[in-house]
């Protein structure tokens, strides 16, 4: 008997009617958007922004996340269905058979990428700010809405680890196994909370946000650094790389690291 293990078999589903069912990964969603809003108009307040742009602020996210996560999954781990139907990429059916699936598939590198891109549109139409400047601000939202997205995935029993060959662990007993596995999901969502925790005491507590996109370099040094490491722990989620060390996760977060050095320490440059 594994004392330190954990069996772990939820149901995945909140309610269902019919063949209509709303799982428990979509509640750390809405959880995760609607804390995000919430800290998005604190900030916006404290500048004597308009609480309305926040509410923008939603829609562009939403939208941005979603679409960027869904295409990313299919662009960087099966490319092959984004070529073969393109059009089920966006959507949460299936069309053969039709039924309906939810998003299934979601990617973090491109969910960031495609975050980028709206705040960019966000800043130029709605705010009339740099999109440094909405950056710094959007990434502490973003990264507390991580902290739940992993919960989900934890709930679902996907991205999982690997065996920890010893008593310690998560038996995913939805997968039809018997032994632990790391709960990478956990390792993660921690690693999200400490870098919500340190965003947030920056902003606040210092001076730091008067450097426009250090707060946005030191969210892409911090997330990616703790997706990087988790990696080791995790399952590999596409083919085996033969002789790679980095897995495809690894390999997408190290630019991402790079490019959070560069605006953390680029030449300081205030904000307008």
């Amino acid at each position: 008997m594994n004392y330190l293990s954990i069996d772990w078999n939820p149901s995945i589903e909140l309610f269902k009617i019919g063949s209509f069912a709303v799982r428990y990964y979509s509640l750390m969603f809405v959880i995760a958007f609607i804390l995000g809003i919430q800290i998005i108009k604190k900030i916006f307040k404290s500048e004597n922004i308009s609480v309305e742009k926040a509410d923008t602020f939603f829609i562009y996210s939403i939208i941005a996340i979603l679409a960027g996560a869904r295409i990313g999954h299919f662009l960087f781990y099966d490319t092959k269905f984004l070529i073969e139907h393109p059009l089920e990429v966006l959507l949460p059916v299936r069309f053969d058979p039709f039924r309906f699936t939810g998003y299934l598939g979601l990617a973090s590198h491109g969910a960031a990428i495609g975050m980028i891109i709206a705040m960019y549109f966000y800043s130029k139409k709605v705010v009339q700010k740099p999109i440094l400047w909405i950056l710094d601000r959007a990434v502490i939202a973003v990264a507390s809405g991580a902290i739940f997205v992993r919960i989900g995935n934890l709930v679902n029993s996907e991205i999982i680890g690997k065996p920890t060959n010893t008593d310690f662990g998560f038996v995913f007993r939805q997968l039809g196994e018997d032994f632990p596995r790391h709960p990478t999901q956990l390792y993660e969502a921690f690693g999200y909370l400490i870098t919500f925790i340190v965003l947030w005491f920056v902003f606040w507590k210092t001076d730091k946000k008067e450097k426009s996109g250090y707060l946005f370099g030191l969210f892409m040094v911090l997330l990616w650094s703790v997706r990087f490491i988790v990696e080791f722990f995790k399952e590999a989620q596409v083919e085996n790389r033969g002789a790679w060390d980095l897995n495809t996760g690894q390999i997408l977060s190290i630019p991402m690291i790079l490019i959070g050095f560069y605006f953390m320490f680029r030449k300081n440059k205030k904000v307008a």
